[in-house]
């Protein structure tokens, strides 16, 4: 082979080199640009995470709120039984006051039979004694003006008493919804609780592998920087924990979503 040859098969292999450089320069062009893709999905993942959890921030700051709520609830509630206690002493000492004032209109009562059976008398000693008839006269019109005294004042204590039983409906009517209203409050708190429990499972679980993958791989990724098949690999790798994180993601805000449903609702 002379000095032509061997220069024109240099030059087909510098040729062929010189291709192969540049299919290897396109490849790792496009090896990059996939690479900055990625890059770009996993700071929007990134971005979406740090939303989710300012929206479990959120939820835990309404947790504390019912749950302020629901103390509150329990010293309006206590509050109530304290009145409730106070309206039935009231009526103990009402219906006290009412059989003193029955007892004192039998006494009346009494008063005024010995006071007809001493008319009487005194209208047989009516010649003899007519003097006495006249203070007895005073003293019967005095006994009945105590008895209609005493009779307007039973009027008065029986329409008290008539008020404070109403009142008493009132107030156990009152407790009633309030009591219904607390056990509503109570049923909610539990099943947020419950939710925001199986939120944190289904976050400490699912999010770890592929987060673990994903940092796992990019730990890894610089030392095929000049192996592209396994660079490729890795980018497929990388995509599919990306994906599954995704997915994650999806399901914990349908399951959020839910959940804020449920809350309206309630």
């Amino acid at each position: 082979m002379n000095t032509a040859e061997e220069l024109l098969v240099a030059n087909k292999k510098l040729a062929f080199q010189i291709e192969d450089k540049e299919k290897r320069a396109e490849e790792l062009v496009i090896a990059n640009l996939e690479l900055a893709f990625q890059n770009d999905e996993k700071e929007k993942r990134a971005e979406e995470l740090v939303i989710a959890n300012l929206e479990l921030a959120f939820q835990n700051d309404e947790k504390e709120k019912r749950a302020a709520e629901l103390a509150i609830a329990n010293i309006e509630l206590a509050f109530q039984n304290d009145e409730k206690e106070k309206r039935a002493a009231e009526l103990i000492v009402a219906n006290i006051e009412l059989a003193f004032q029955n007892d004192e209109k039998e006494k009346r009562a009494a008063e005024l039979l010995i006071a007809n059976h001493e008319l009487a008398y005194q209208n047989d000693e009516k010649e003899r004694c007519a003097a006495e008839l006249i203070i007895a006269n005073t003293e019967l019109s005095y006994q009945n003006n105590e008895k209609e005294k005493r009779a307007a004042e039973l009027i008065i204590a029986n329409k008290e008493l008539a008020f404070q039983n109403k009142e008493k409906g009132k107030r156990a009517d009152e407790l009633a919804l309030a009591y219904e209203e607390l056990k509503r409050a109570e049923e909610y708190l539990k099943d947020y609780v419950k939710g925001m429990e199986e939120m944190m499972f289904i976050t400490s679980h699912k999010v770890r592998q592929p987060v673990a993958n994903i940092l796992g791989i990019v730990n890894i990724l610089g030392g095929f920087i000049n192996s592209p098949f396994q660079l490729r690999k890795m980018v497929i790798y990388l995509k599919k924990s990306a994906l599954s994180l995704d997915e994650f993601i999806r399901e914990l805000t349908d399951f959020i979503n839910d959940k804020e449903q449920k809350r309206k609702m309630s």
